[in-house]
């Protein structure tokens, strides 16, 4: 049996990156020390989120993907598999993104697809979802809003993706607040998606998501490792923190899927109206190899 221990982080960090480095380096200190090999850190990791939906806030300070910070943050890693958000620097364009590293370097980038409220103000949108390959498993990526759409985890899923990682900068409900943040309909559905993503399409899910405040915004953390029953390992609630689970993955994802398999038993044609049935099929091979 081969079990891999995941961590996902509830932390605050803001726009000096310098402070932010530090605090990734006692985070990435503490997973080190009890033994976590895959870590995810929130959206925005690197610079702080925007401080407000309205359209008017500044951006984060924009950074390469191939850029001294990343590297940096890939030396920090070391034999570790980490991911964390960023704002992506492409020229014109900014993007909203999440990298994964080691210390070899760059093992996948994402770029968010869906943008709420008015982020599309600061961000590019990004162009779709793909897994790959890491030290870890087949890993798949995706940004806070990103996982409110189905289509989003399925398709990492239909790509072979066994663990998924949400980082969010999801913040407590705009309108009719709850003084309790663990009561807030936001968090609610936060959690909610966190669950029915990882069940639905029967995978490992880690949720890293800010914490504290920031400009106009309240973050709910709530960072989680949810299996692929939908049953939630380890979660740090409201507040700031590291949810640590361990977890033999492809004995967890055999398990899952031996009776109901829900890739295995789609049928692609039926969910078509009006659409391409030409991509129907994506991703059938890897779902055998899945079985």
């Amino acid at each position: 049996m081969t079990t891999l221990r995941m961590a996902a982080v509830a932390a605050n960090f803001d726009r000096d990156l310098e402070a932010d480095f530090t605090r990734i380096e006692k985070l990435v200190a503490t997973a080190r020390e009890r033994g976590v090999r895959l870590l995810a850190l929130p959206e925005a990791a690197l610079g702080g989120y925007l401080l407000s939906l309205d359209g008017t806030a500044e951006s984060p300070p924009a950074l390469r993907p191939d850029g001294p910070e990343i590297g940096r943050l890939a030396d920090i890693a070391g034999d570790m598999v980490i991911a964390a958000g960023y704002c992506e620097d492409a020229g014109e364009v900014r993007y909203n993104s999440v990298v994964c590293v080691t210390g070899d370097g760059v093992l996948g980038h994402h770029r968010k697809v869906h943008q709420p409220l008015h982020e599309d103000s600061s961000y590019g949108a990004g162009a779709g979802f793909a897994a790959f390959d890491t030290p870890v498993g087949r890993l798949g990526m995706m940004i806070c809003y990103d996982k409110a759409f189905p289509e989003s985890a399925r398709a990492l899923a239909l790509d072979g993706a066994e663990i998924v990682v949400c980082v969010s900068a999801w913040p407590g409900s705009r309108t009719n607040a709850s003084p309790d943040l663990a009561q807030d309909r936001w968090k609610r559905r936060f959690d909610l998606f966190d669950r029915a993503r990882a069940l639905e399409n029967q995978i490992v899910w880690l949720s890293a998501n800010q914490s504290g405040t920031f400009g106009s915004l309240r973050f709910v953390a709530g960072a989680k490792i949810v299996d692929p029953g939908g049953e939630i390992l380890a979660d740090t609630g409201i507040t700031e923190g590291m949810a640590i689970a361990e977890l033999d993955v492809r004995r967890a994802l055999e398990t899952a899927r031996s009776s109901m398999g829900h890739l295995r038993d789609r049928r692609p044609h039926t969910y078509i109206s009006g659409g391409d049935a030409r991509t129907a099929g994506v991703g059938s091979a890897r779902i055998a190899s899945a079985r």
